[in-house]
């Protein structure tokens, strides 16, 4: 993930606010509200690392026919990467 969970943790704090004050949402428990924004905007910055993940056991899965190929580890983590990212309908 690029940004830090504490940079994070800001984020969903000051999302929660300006949601508040601009009337998009009504609450009288604003940490829960915070806490579900914080875990939902996690949930989505950390797809890439979950997306990097299965390529890597997909590779890894495949190494030795890689190898025997002589396939270009590098271009085969893009290409599957963007296979999977079509797959989830995922935005990076």
């Amino acid at each position: 993930m690029l940004l830090s969970k504490d940079y994070v943790s800001y984020l969903a704090r000051e999302v929660t606010k300006k949601l508040i004050a601009g009337e998009f949402i009504e609450t009288k428990n604003l940490p829960a509200v915070t806490t579900r924004v914080h875990s939902s905007m996690l949930d989505e910055l950390s797809l890439e690392d979950r997306i990097n993940d299965e390529v890597r056991v997909i590779l890894e899965a495949y190494s030795e026919e890689m190898r025997k190929t002589g396939a270009n580890y590098q271009e085969m983590f893009r290409k599957v990467k963007n296979e999977l990212v079509r797959k989830y309908k995922a935005v990076l």
